[in-house]
């Protein structure tokens, strides 16, 4: 006990220490940047004062524009200096509430004497020791602290391998720049922590805790090598945290080459990116570029088509009646999804290097300018050793030249000259000081009117033609849709070199045809026709991407990874996800992102542990899908689930009623009412609108709150709440097996309580649990 006390002793004086270090570096920093932001706005108002302009003569001009980027630099590097001393202070008020939280012992092998050495989210150095009082948590030396318990170590730096002896592993907990706890630990991250993090309530958006980052979890955030990292983690593992914790690291580790702007996030939905908006920041960093599939395709093709979002397609396959189109529907789906598709596609492609594509006539004012059938032939005239691609500029070139010929042309017709006396004021008055200035009038009267004349027409049609070669160079003469609604006509078993097609294609081609004819486009085409458009015009590669992270990638079908893959050639990707959480109709695929059986040659770590939920829930979730028995319950306790049965719905929504009150009475502040789809929800919201302060979420939602939520099972994929209602678990509501992930997805939502409420027979999901795993009331 002596022994404690003179550890915390020990532990406090050097936090007193700590802290007023902090206080006094932020008095220097914030009276540095005062005078900073001073001298930045005293450039920004005297900037033309302090340059020297004069355009009189070349040698002026010269020394003008070496004079302007002079004060132009001048002005950039006190702007990055003023930025660079705002991050620092933004570092140290982090770090006033809580310096850090942990603390390693470290002997190296060619030392006598152990390095003590204290990890947080930021680094503070000791100027006068020339030493760190707080290493970053990104450190090479930090990830002692995640990786090893007490006994032989090593750690790898720049210069190589450090090997040694943690001799000590300790953890604080401090708030507002008190010590409120520590402790010796052992293997992982203490339970201590975790138990204090996870048992507090959920707040409004995900929490930054790299304070409790497991060994596992560490070697997703600092993986350096793999092209490919493939993350397979249950509900609650912690792989969302540790892959933006991941980003953070990475932002650190390469901060001379790689920015936030370098790095891209793929969410399941925009109420995802609101969750995990505010991590990154809280490390000290940049949020990086987030965005759905959804968003890249609507941003590349929403302009001409109209494009079936994918939530779309899941309110389809779960409230259309099961119809034969319904299962040709999902047989359709499993298909397109797979690379059998585009071997397919590329295929017919080849076929079109020498005959079948299809073209737009270029037309102006209802006259064809250039027709279809003659771009056709001059596109088949070029080699056809070069890539379509290529040959597409080739004819874009040719247009172009062949539009200039024809808008000279063009200016002698009566239409310009009528034009052009409608033309206001302005533009005649343009048009004589331009002459003017170019000295091109004469004593000649007559002959000054026909100049101004030519040159309105040659301006008139420019402007009109404007439009015409904007399309041009945007290579809007190739008719995409009709040359795809052709592979699906043409193209069929015979053309094929290898796979097959499925039997009910005649039934799909037809269907995607109908939905093109009408400018609409089904979610699973959207990536092929996207494919299809860029073999045909070019890919829009990105190469400025050095990592591209893809959140839920059980929901992506092979074809889609594919297809990023081939835009963002330069990047590496962290796929993370869990096969039990695959909700979409394409995941009947036998071959997952997450299996690794799509790629030779990649990365595969699996977290088993869950943290989210408490161990009854996890111990009840573990039954409700294949291999469960594989997932490790934290050792977290907490009630049972509990099971509510009614025979009719006005005494399930009473009773739902009650429920809910009492989660609010125990302080929950996220309580999710879940519903299997958007409709389901929609009916939820009216019926319990005047009962309780409910918000109802859809794909609109952009900021994820605190408060009584209402919504669809697949948008809350990702996130975590207090407390969860599923609304109706009824065998009638959940009783297809394509919606077995769904149901598990809503249940593993839930952080400390979840109920399940059934009118009638309760679905077989849920029978199959052990019914000692849950409570049954009414």
């Amino acid at each position: 006990m002596d022994n404690e006390n003179e550890n915390r002793k020990e532990e406090q004086a050097y936090l007193t220490r700590v802290l007023s270090e902090i206080k006094i570096k932020l008095g220097f920093l914030q009276e540095r940047v005062g005078g900073l932001k001073d001298r930045v706005i005293d450039l920004r108002k005297n900037f033309w004062e302090d340059v020297t302009v004069n355009i009189d003569e070349p040698d002026d001009v010269i020394e003008t524009q070496a004079s302007l980027k002079q004060q132009a630099e001048l002005l950039s590097e006190r702007e990055r200096n003023h930025g660079q001393v705002s991050k620092q202070i933004k570092t140290l008020h982090r770090l006033k509430d809580s310096p850090y939280f942990g603390r390693i012992d470290f002997l190296d092998q060619n030392e006598k004497k152990p390095e003590k050495i204290y990890i947080g989210i930021g680094a503070l150095m000791d100027q006068e020791e020339d030493d760190f009082f707080v290493y970053d948590w990104r450190a090479p030396i930090s990830s002692l602290y995640y990786d090893y318990p007490p006994g032989p170590a090593k750690y790898e730096t720049v210069e190589g391998t450090i090997e040694g002896e943690v001799k000590l592993k300790r953890q604080f907990i401090i708030r507002q720049g008190e010590l409120k706890g520590m402790f010796d630990t052992g293997v992982t991250i203490g339970d201590h922590l975790l138990q204090r993090v996870l048992g507090d309530n959920a707040t409004a958006t995900m929490k930054s805790i790299v304070a409790t980052i497991q060994r596992e979890q560490n070697q997703i955030i600092r993986n350096e090598k793999s092209k490919l990292l493939i993350v397979q983690g249950v509900a609650g593992s912690g792989k969302t945290s540790a892959a933006l914790q991941r980003v953070a690291y990475l932002l650190y580790r390469y901060r001379e080459t790689i920015t936030a702007e370098n790095v891209l996030l793929f969410s399941p939905n925009p109420l995802f990116n609101s969750y995990v908006a505010t991590v990154l920041p809280e490390l000290g960093e940049e949020n990086m570029r987030q965005g759905t599939l959804y968003d890249y395709l609507h941003h590349r093709l929403g302009s001409q088509l109209k494009i079936e979002s994918p939530f779309d397609q899941m309110e389809y396959f779960l409230t259309a009646k099961k119809d034969d189109h319904y299962q040709s529907r999902i047989e359709g789906v499993t298909y397109k999804a797979g690379l059998s598709y585009r071997k397919l596609m590329d295929q017919f492609i080849q076929h079109l290097s020498k005959q079948g594509l299809q073209f737009k006539n270029i037309t102006f004012r209802g006259e064809v300018l250039i027709s279809k059938t003659d771009i056709a032939a001059y596109f088949y005239r070029l080699d056809a050793r070069q890539s379509v691609p290529t040959r597409m500029e080739h004819v874009a070139e040719w247009v172009r030249n062949s539009l200039n010929e024809r808008e000279q042309e063009e200016r002698e017709k009566a239409w310009v000259t009528e034009e052009v006396g409608y033309l206001d004021k302005e533009e005649f008055l343009n048009v004589h000081q331009e002459l003017q200035k170019g000295y091109r009038f004469n004593e000649d009267t007559f002959d000054d009117f026909s100049r101004e004349e030519e040159l309105l027409k040659k301006r008139l049609v420019e402007r009109k033609f404007k439009p015409l070669k904007r399309k041009v160079m945007q290579l809007r003469f190739v008719d995409i849709k009709a040359t795809f609604i052709q592979l699906l006509d043409n193209w069929n078993e015979q053309n094929m070199v290898e796979g097959s097609m499925p039997e009910n294609w005649l039934f799909l081609k037809e269907n995607t045809k109908a939905h093109l004819l009408n400018n609409e486009l089904p979610w699973e085409d959207a990536t092929a026709y996207l494919y299809f458009f860029d073999q045909l015009i070019g890919s829009h590669v990105n190469k400025t991407m050095s990592h591209v992270f893809i959140d839920e990638a059980q929901d992506y079908s092979a074809f889609q990874f594919a297809y990023l893959k081939l835009i963002f050639p330069r990047a590496r990707f962290t796929l993370l996800g869990d096969y039990n959480q695959a909700i979409y109709a394409h995941a009947l695929s036998e071959d997952t992102l997450l299996s690794g059986g799509l790629e030779d040659q990649h990365e595969l770590i699996t977290l088993t542990r869950s943290y989210r939920s408490t161990k009854p829930i996890v111990e009840f979730t573990k039954d409700l899908i294949a291999g469960g028995q594989d997932i490790e319950a934290f050792n977290r306790d907490g009630d049972k689930p509990v099971l509510y049965q009614f025979e009719s719905i006005e005494k399930k929504q009473e009773r739902m009623v009650e429920v809910v009150q009492g989660y609010q009475e125990k302080g929950y502040q996220t309580i999710a009412i879940i519903g299997k789809s958007m409709k389901e929800c929609q009916q939820i919201y009216q019926d319990l609108k005047d009962k309780l302060p409910v918000q109802l979420l859809t794909v609109e939602t952009y900021t994820f709150q605190k408060g009584l939520l209402i919504l669809p099972a697949y948008l809350a994929k990702g996130i975590e709440f207090d407390a969860v209602i599923l609304y109706d678990a009824s065998k009638h509501n959940y009783g297809e097996e394509l919606e077995r992930n769904l149901f598990y997805t809503a249940c593993t939502r839930a952080m400390h309580e979840l109920s399940l409420f059934a009118i009638g027979e309760p679905s077989l999901f849920i029978q199959v649990v052990d019914p000692d795993k849950y409570e049954k009331k009414q």
